[in-house]
């Protein structure tokens, strides 16, 4: 049996067991009591306890029959939410007397969580729940209901759905043959299947105990199931803050389910993450991280967090966003959303003051954390030491948006070998760095992602003054649609965001094949000077890049004139290549 390491073990007597339970951290601290799933153990927490170690008082258990806890006898009716509360107000009483505790709970975890805090008896007890992979029972009972009795093909359709993703609970229902099977060849079997299904890391979990667990957690679902879900409370409303974590790819459960929860829940805060069932594993940093929010916020008089205003902030609170050309533009003006949205941000651009402000800015507008990164995006090895920096300081990117990007105009003949590579080696090289590099990690990571690339509507809009700059912004578009598809399986999203005439500072640095200086700034002014005219902000580009996000939208143009030649280039290819021969203004 493997033992946290640095725990200090104390076993807890109660309602005729032993329970097994490990501490972490100062005890004068807030105390944090993580309550492990099916068919889990205490363990499936190591790596999220050790976050949280350095902060908080954090105590871990083995639920009855489980780990190093005894098993009630019999195991008929020795698991039923009332012995399982008994449970958890004496470990509770024996680790933080007379101080109310905040509990975290995760699948089975979060179950019998629910019952705890909803009941009177441990009213004063508990200070906050976090809740993960696992719905009250009553409030389950009680979403079913509401189906039923008004049913509508949407409703309908939910339970049906739910129902579904339930499949295994039939099972577990059934007598003997679940036992048998976890103590022989699904016991065996399991460590191999989840971490084939849910790419999880090895190390401490599961543990050894994995078959005896298993067969005794059977009984969590045929001790309480039928039984509350045939009659839930009406009384089942939560006495402290709730911070809910939904993971999105969750094969076990709907993220419906918790549609009515507010009525439940008075004080409730809503987090999604792009990953499967077992997070606590697969993201224990992104966890941690919310847990140490949350609670910090609870313990300070704040129930809902201090962080993530935006629209989106459900969605990106707390992940790791990173954006290129994040000093000015489209890119600022991203990196500016998802931090109001509540994600922590990397600014990353050449230029390390501009980079800085961005990151300061991040900060004042609701990002948890804000770093500024100094790179050239067409420099292979300066690009391959930011991807090693950003994973091992900050973790790996949930978001990846390639923004960095320079303009070009001139005739193709103007256009010199220098000045094609220079526009292709920062508008698609840089974007295949950061595809490479952050796209590879998210990939081995195995939890999904999203990257979004910054074209341009000359990706599809031919013109004949802007030859270098089009070709890049259309490679960049075909790349986006090659990654797209490739990556579909394992859960990352690809966009490609093609903006029309925005208002940005990149006319200003733009290049002019064929003219000398006086000549090239000159079209600068006049050119910066019509892209003004327009004033269509940047701001607009950066809402368009949350979105694309949230929808996994492949293609987005941006702006009226955008979204036009996006069109003709659908339906009328001849009126745009008419359009490419006109002469441009400056």
């Amino acid at each position: 049996m493997t033992v946290l390491k640095g725990a200090r073990e104390r076993w807890v007597r109660t309602g005729g067991v032993e329970l097994c339970v490990a501490e972490l951290g100062d005890p004068e601290q807030p105390t944090v009591v993580l309550v492990h799933g099916y068919p889990d153990s205490k363990e499936v927490w190591s790596e999220v306890a050790a976050r949280l170690a350095d902060r908080f008082h954090v105590v871990l258990y083995d639920v009855r029959g489980h780990g190093r806890s005894t098993a009630p006898q019999p195991l008929r009716g020795g698991f039923t939410l009332e012995k399982l509360t008994d449970d958890f107000l004496a470990v509770a009483d024996a680790v933080s007397p007379g101080r109310p505790v905040h509990l975290v709970g995760h699948d089975w975890g979060s179950v019998q969580a629910w019952e705890f805090v909803t009941v009177r008896r441990t009213e004063g007890r508990i200070a906050s729940f976090t809740s993960m992979s696992g719905p009250s029972l009553d409030h389950f009972g009680h979403w079913i209901d509401r189906r039923l009795k008004r049913p509508t093909p949407r409703r309908v359709g939910q339970v049906l759905g739910q129902g579904a993703k339930s499949w295994y609970v039939y099972l577990l229902h059934t007598p003997v043959l679940p036992e048998l099977a976890w103590r022989g060849p699904l016991g065996k079997a399991w460590p191999r299947l989840l971490a084939r299904a849910e790419n999880l890391p090895r190390g401490d979990y599961p543990t050894s105990s994995l078959p005896t667990d298993a067969a005794h957690g059977a009984w969590l679902y045929r001790d309480n199931v039928r039984a509350r879900m045939r009659r839930p409370r009406d009384d089942a409303y939560a006495h402290a803050p709730v911070q809910l974590i939904t993971p999105l790819g969750d094969v076990f459960l709907s993220e419906r389910l918790y549609d009515d929860l507010e009525q439940w829940v008075p004080q409730l805060t809503r987090r999604t993450l792009p990953a499967k069932h077992w997070v606590p594993r697969t993201r224990p940093d992104r966890i941690a991280a919310w847990i140490e929010e949350f609670v910090t916020g609870v313990e300070g008089g704040r129930t809902a967090p201090a962080t993530g205003k935006g629209p989106h902030a459900d969605r990106f609170g707390g992940q790791l966003v990173l954006v290129t050309g994040a000093g000015s533009g489209i890119g600022r003006a991203t990196a500016y959303a998802f931090a109001e949205a509540g994600a922590r941000v990397v600014a990353v651009d050449r230029d390390a003051e501009a980079a800085a402000r961005t990151a300061e800015m991040a900060r004042l507008l609701g990002a948890p954390a804000a770093w500024a990164e100094t790179a050239d995006v067409s420099d292979a090895q300066g690009m391959e030491k930011l991807a090693e920096k950003v994973a091992a300081e900050y973790g790996v990117v949930d978001v990846l948006v390639n923004n960095a990007g320079i303009g070009m105009t001139g005739s193709f003949f103007d256009t010199t070998p220098e000045d094609w590579k220079k526009v292709l080696d920062v508008n698609l090289w840089g974007v295949i760095h950061g595809c490479r590099l952050f796209g590879k990690q998210m990939a081995a990571r195995g939890q999904g992602g999203h990257i979004v690339n910054v074209a341009s509507a000359a990706a599809y809009q031919p013109s004949r003054a802007l030859p270098a700059y089009s070709t890049s912004k259309a490679a960049v578009l075909m790349l986006s649609e090659c990654l797209r598809a490739e990556l579909a399986g394992q859960g990352i999203g690809v966009s490609a965001i093609c903006p029309g005439l925005v208002n940005t500072n990149i006319t200003a640095t733009a290049r002019f094949a064929g003219a000398d200086a006086e000549e090239e700034r000159r079209r600068q002014k006049r050119t910066a000077k019509l892209y003004g005219m327009r004033n269509y902000p940047p701001e607009k580009v950066a809402d368009a890049v949350l979105r694309a996000v949230v929808r996994d939208a492949a293609v987005v143009p941006v702006t009226p004139e955008a979204r036009g030649a996006h069109l003709l280039a659908r339906f009328a290819p001849r009126v745009l290549r008419a359009l490419a021969r006109v002469r441009p203004p400056v």
